[in-house]
């Protein structure tokens, strides 16, 4: 997407905006970044709370396989489709319509934010092992000292997507040292007789597929930002650059995170792990080392969450405005600074998470309920990218786009493993994903009265009808108390 006569993007030397250029390795390092956040720190209670060992090597092995597809998915879709500038937004419009490609860029954009609020609510639960002001995350006091983290973080990125780029590069190096010292720490301090006991699982446990099951929703979260350097391709200097960040980025965290995991049986029994508080992977290292592991592991989660941050507000900004341009959201999305930095998408992005984070305020547990909601709402972009990918396979509109039988094989193996995940989320999750949805809908209608357009097409009706019973659904649900926050 580069210029080679001015060494500006195309979009950007259009509006006379400098062009911000991303090297593979700052790609790399902002999908790295994206993924490792909050997910990371808290993986060896979740699993706990779960599983046993065996479970987690199951769960591992086919979350493994499955965001390795959708890894192949992105790198394949960058290359056939070098003209979808906007990643699983992109995607999606492309192969499904105008109205599946907003629920797309929306979904993407929510889950982001939602993902936003962990970070936050975990950092104040790490603080809070001090200041018992600070609950789990979840005070009144916590709620505001997050706020005006949420706010301090919109005026760094305000003053440029290059400046904000190259502090995430730092941080996702920073960040990753206490990770590789814990499971470092965790193999010296390794008790084998304890791991062996957690194989099987405790007794509260159930079934190997119950227990599989409920650990999928917490592998997708921590693989979310998988598809980061796709969202950003419009920045890449080369566009094969996107594909390579993709899998690169994925290898390299799909390694951490099994083994986050899977030492951590071998320190405690599973049982008093799943009684850790969050960052649970402090807990552990405490178990193993002493006070200093806690302190050590909950300073580098601060670090690590906050670059994740920084990470996942541009992205979830970028996808906003990359829809506004292409008509599919209200057009006052589509400014952007003299900088390149989408104000108006940046500043309805910190507004969404500032209202979720205050919602967590009325959850049982408010870490783990934002986690599960964020992994829910990023299913469907991931199902479209998918099943666009197969489409593009079954029936490619030219020549160019046609991949060879094993990319087939590939996007349907992606597709059913987001299928799969729809189905572990529950019906809980999939009607409070809906309750978001459909107002969203409202956008969508105001891009296309800019525009003087139909609103829906026969087919785009059904879906929106769709979402709007499951929203009254999930209203109705909520007020009688069948489902919980």
């Amino acid at each position: 997407m580069t210029d080679s006569d001015t060494g500006t993007t195309p979009s950007a030397a259009a509006e006379g905006r400098p062009a911000v250029k991303l090297t593979l390795f700052t790609l790399t390092t902002m999908v790295v970044g994206s993924m490792v956040g909050a997910g990371v720190f808290s993986l060896p209670r979740r699993f706990a709370e779960e599983t046993g060992v065996a479970g987690a090597l199951i769960s591992w092995v086919i979350a493994g396989i499955g965001m390795l597809m959708l890894a192949f998915v992105f790198q394949a879709l960058a290359v056939r489709r070098p003209d979808l500038d906007a990643g699983v937004y992109a995607y999606a419009k492309a192969g499904f319509g105008e109205y599946l490609g907003f629920f797309s860029a929306f979904g993407y954009w929510a889950s982001a934010c939602v993902g936003n609020v962990t970070y936050w609510v975990l950092i104040m639960s790490t603080i809070g092992a001090i200041a018992p002001a600070l609950g789990d995350g979840d005070t009144l006091l916590a709620v505001v000292l997050s706020s005006v983290g949420l706010w301090a973080f919109f005026l760094l990125i305000r003053r440029g997507v290059k400046e904000a780029a190259a502090i995430n590069r730092v941080v996702t190096v920073a960040k990753v040292v206490p990770i590789l010292v814990f499971i470092l720490l965790s193999l010296f301090c390794f008790d084998p007789s304890v791991f062996a006991e957690n194989f099987g699982g405790a007794d509260y446990a159930g079934s190997l597929f119950h227990q599989v099951r409920g650990t999928m929703l917490a592998t997708v979260f921590v693989f979310l930002g998988v598809e980061g350097a796709s969202v950003y391709s419009r920045h890449a200097k080369r566009r094969e650059d996107v594909g390579k960040a993709t899998v690169l980025g994925f290898l390299s965290v799909f390694a951490v995170f099994a083994s986050v995991t899977i030492v951590s049986y071998g320190i405690l029994p599973m049982s008093e792990i799943a009684e850790l508080r969050q960052p649970s992977m402090a807990g552990v290292l405490q178990a193993a080392v002493g006070t200093w592991g806690k302190v050590f592991v909950s300073v580098g989660l601060i670090v690590s969450v906050l670059g994740a941050y920084l990470a996942w507000t541009l992205m979830a900004a970028e996808v906003l405005f990359v829809a506004a341009k292409d008509d599919d959201m209200p057009r006052f999305l589509g400014r952007a600074t003299a900088a390149d930095v989408p104000v108006p998408a940046l500043l309805m992005t910190t507004a969404l998470s500032q209202i979720v984070l205050v919602v967590t305020m009325f959850s049982d547990d408010a870490f783990n309920f934002a986690l599960d909601l964020t992994s829910v709402l990023s299913l469907i972009p991931f199902f479209l990218a998918a099943a666009f990918a197969v489409k593009i396979a079954f029936r490619p509109e030219s020549a160019v786009e046609r991949g060879p039988r094993r990319e087939l094989v590939i996007a349907l193996l992606a597709t059913l493993y987001t299928a799969f995940l729809v189905y572990a989320a529950g019906l809980r999750f999939v009607l409070l994903s809906f309750i978001l949805y459909a107002p969203a809908t409202f956008l969508f209608v105001k891009a296309r009265r800019e525009q003087n357009r139909r609103l829906f097409s026969p087919a785009e009706a059904v879906i929106c009808a769709v979402s709007i019973a499951g929203a009254v659904v999930g209203v109705i649900a909520l007020a009688a108390g069948w489902i919980e926050l």
